[in-house]
């Protein structure tokens, strides 16, 4: 238990210090929360986000407010919805939370349901990139939707997603060692919204937008 406690503190404590102090301000003045498919907003693409280990809101700071921010400039107005999940250390050292990803496929299969001409985006940062595999794993014919899967600081980075390999982008920052499969946070791995534009590239011509 102490381990998972200082575990918890490194992540929080990093996320502070990482940044300077114009960047934590910035990233204050973004929405750490978005509710668009509970809200039943339809848009061409449907974001469904799931934020890093200790992230504040359903969508967190680092990689999500500025992959939107990008992919609405590329291809049009979008919706994005944050999963809502604990987001917690425990959740990390397990693989990635079960009730993330148990409401993650419900969003995206909402989001099919009351928008069936919208492409869906599934993307995660961090333990969000972990929830997201398990997430897709739960759709099986809804994967169809998918036009992108998006992933950033994937600890997960490597493994084979099979027939979507190819709508699949992972952004891993050289030094990122979480991307390595350990529990160790590095200033690498708090970076992921420079990464915000590329992303969103390839979103549009993953999409056709």
């Amino acid at each position: 238990m102490h381990f998972l406690a200082t575990l918890g503190l490194i992540f929080a404590a990093t996320t502070a210090l990482a940044a300077p102090a114009g960047e934590l301000e910035a990233r204050q003045s973004l929405s750490s929360s978005r509710n668009d498919v509970k809200s039943r907003k339809c848009a061409p693409v449907t974001v469904i986000f799931a934020r890093g280990t200790t992230e504040l809101g359903n969508v967190g700071s680092i990689a999500g407010p500025p992959f939107f921010t990008a992919i609405d400039k590329a291809v049009g107005s979008i919706a994005v919805q944050g999963v809502d999940y604990p987001a917690d250390v425990v959740g990390f050292l397990a693989g990635g939370s079960s009730d993330g990803a148990k409401n993650m496929a419900q969003y995206a299969q909402t989001a099919i349901t009351n928008c069936p001409d919208t492409k869906l985006v599934m993307s995660g940062y961090s333990q969000g990139a972990q929830v997201a595999r398990k997430a897709v794993n739960q759709l099986g014919a809804a994967q169809s939707s998918i036009g992108a899967i998006v992933l950033f600081g994937d600890p997960n980075n490597g493994d084979s997603w099979g027939a979507l390999q190819a709508k699949t982008k992972t952004f891993c920052n050289v030094g990122d060692l979480i991307c390595a499969g350990t529990s160790v946070i590095l200033p690498a791995h708090l970076t992921y919204g420079s990464d915000a534009t590329a992303a969103a590239n390839f979103v549009k011509q993953m999409v056709g937008a």
